[in-house]
């Protein structure tokens, strides 16, 4: 894997992965305190929940789950001190869906933090990682 990250102005970089897609990111500056896009530590944080979303929907769906929609809701903190690591990770799952296995929803998002997902396999190295969900029921149209 290989991306690219070039500093455009003040702290303003733009990050290019190797499939082409970019990203402003930073962090604030100025009088008005600019952001002109996330900080590198909320793509992470960003990144870790997007992995983990990817396996709980791949799981369900490989499981013949009727799923829907699927957001994670992260909740962090980070040290006092430099390098200032996440230290605690919660993630809340919000799974929708019709007639959707309360069991296999656990089980999906179970395995996504514990074997699937590689980014929150990294976080656990300094963070506390923490999991709810809840499921929502929707009807057919």
């Amino acid at each position: 894997m290989k991306a690219r990250v070039k500093w455009v102005e003040e702290r303003t970089f733009v990050g290019e992965s190797a499939s082409g897609h970019k990203l402003v990111l930073g962090t604030a500056f100025g009088p008005e305190g600019k952001t002109p896009g996330p900080s590198p530590m909320e793509l992470v944080l960003i990144g870790t929940g997007g992995c983990s979303a990817y396996d709980v929907v791949h799981i369900l769906e490989k499981g013949r789950e009727a799923v829907e929609d699927c957001v994670v809701e992260l909740d962090a903190d980070r040290a006092e001190a430099d390098p200032r690591v996440f230290t605690r990770i919660h993630m809340h799952f919000v799974v929708k869906g019709r007639a959707l296995s309360h069991d296999k929803v656990k089980r999906a998002i179970g395995l996504s933090i514990d074997k699937y997902c590689s980014a929150s396999a990294m976080m656990a190295k300094t963070a506390e990682i923490t999991h709810d969900f809840e499921v929502i029921e929707t009807t057919a149209e």
